[in-house]
C-alpha cells in the first residue's frame, strides 16, 4: 500500500496502473481450443443413414458412452471405411485419445483429414489444431488457418475463435485486428466464452474495434456468467476502476474473489490490491455477495 493511501479511499494512481497491467496483458491470445463433441454427431449421422447404418452407429455410440471402446470401434470402423464422415471423425477422436486403440496422432490426423475433406466441421477444426501443434502432421500455421477457416465458415464456434487468434497474432494469416474481431464476434454471439473474453479485451484495448469500456464489460459479463474465471477477474477489475460499469469495490472484490476460487491465479494479487482500499466491513459484505453469486450460478450478480 503506497504512502498516503488508507482503507476506504480510491486506489492511488500507481495502484490503478497495477490494476490495468493485470487486466490488459500485451498478448491477446488465450489458449486455442480443440473440442470433441459426441452428443451432437449421433443425430447428424442418423438423419441421413440407412437403417442398418443407423443401428450400427447407435450400437457404437451406446458402447462408447459406457466406456466400451472396443465395441464402438468394431461398429464404427466399417462405416468409416465405407466413407461415412461422422464415423471417420469418431475414429480420429479415438486414436487421438487412445480409446480402444493405441494413442496415435498420425492415425488420428489421417481420419480427421478424411472426414474434413468431406466437409465435417469438427474434423476440420481438430485437423487444424494438429497443424497448430505439430501433432501427427508437421507444424504448419498456414494449413492450420486453412482448416480453421473451412470450419469457421460453417459456423463452428471454436474454429471461429481459433481463426480469430490466427489473425490477431498474424500466424498463418495476415495480422489484422479488424478481421480477428469479426471472427471473435461470430463465436462470441454463439455463446463461446473464450471469444467473449477476448472480444471484451479488444474493446478494452481498442484493438480492431473502437475502444469502448461499456461494451468490454458487457462481453466480460456474458462470459463471467458462464463461469469463465478470466472474465470474472476482468469484470471485477472494471468495477474497481469504474470503467464501463459503476465504480464499486464490493462488486470488484466479489467477482475477483470468485475468479480466484475458480483457479485463476492472477486474481489473488488483484483481489489483494482491491482489498487494500476497502474496510473490513466492506470486505465482509463483498464475501457475502460472492457466496450469493455462486449460489445463483453467477447469474444476475
Amino acid at each position: 500500500m503506497t504512502a498516503g493511501a488508507t482503507r476506504g479511499q480510491p486506489p492511488c494512481r500507481s495502484r490503478k496502473a497495477r490494476l490495468s497491467s493485470l487486466l490488459n496483458p500485451s498478448k491477446l491470445a488465450l489458449m486455442p481450443k480443440r473440442t470433441c463433441i459426441f452428443r451432437l454427431i449421433l443425430a447428424a449421422l442418423l438423419a441421413g443413414a440407412g437403417l442398418g447404418a443407423k443401428a450400427d452407429f447407435a450400437d457404437g455410440f451406446a458402447a462408447y458412452e459406457r466406456g466400451d471402446y472396443a465395441t464402438a470401434l468394431r461398429a464404427w470402423q466399417p462405416l468409416a471405411e465405407q466413407g461415412d464422415a461422422v464415423a471417420r471423425y469418431n475414429l480420429g477422436v479415438m486414436y487421438d485419445k487412445g480409446q480402444g486403440v493405441p494413442q496415435d496422432d498420425q492415425a488420428a490426423a489421417q481420419w480427421y483429414r478424411r472426414a474434413a475433406e468431406q466437409g465435417h466441421a469438427a474434423a476440420q477444426h481438430n485437423l487444424a489444431w494438429m497443424y497448430t501443434e505439430g501433432e501427427g502432421v508437421p507444424q504448419d500455421d498456414q494449413a492450420a488457418a486453412h482448416w480453421y477457416r473451412r470450419a469457421a465458415e460453417q459456423g463452428y464456434a471454436a474454429a471461429q475463435y481459433n481463426l480469430g487468434l490466427r489473425y490477431a497474432e498474424g500466424q498463418g494469416a495476415p495480422q489484422d485486428d479488424k478481421t480477428a474481431a469479426r471472427w471473435f464476434r461470430r463465436a462470441a454471439e454463439q455463446g463461446y466464452a473464450d471469444a467473449q473474453v477476448i472480444l471484451g479485451l479488444m474493446y478494452a484495448k481498442g484493438r480492431g474495434v473502437s475502444q469502448d469500456d461499456k461494451t468490454a464489460a458487457q462481453w466480460y459479463r456474458r462470459a463471467a456468467e458462464q463461469g469463465h474465471a478470466v472474465a470474472q477477474n476482468n469484470l471485477g477489475g472494471m468495477y474497481a476502476m469504474g470503467e464501463g460499469v459503476p465504480q464499486s469495490y464490493a462488486y470488484a472484490h466479489m467477482w475477483i474473489n470468485i475468479a480466484a476460487s475458480n483457479g485463476y491465479k492472477n486474481a489473488v494479487e488483484l483481489r489483494n490490491l482491491v482489498a487494500a482500499a476497502m474496510t473490513q466491513a466492506q470486505i465482509t459484505e463483498a464475501q457475502r455477495l460472492a457466496r450469493e453469486c455462486v449460489r445463483k450460478a453467477y447469474k444476475d450478480c
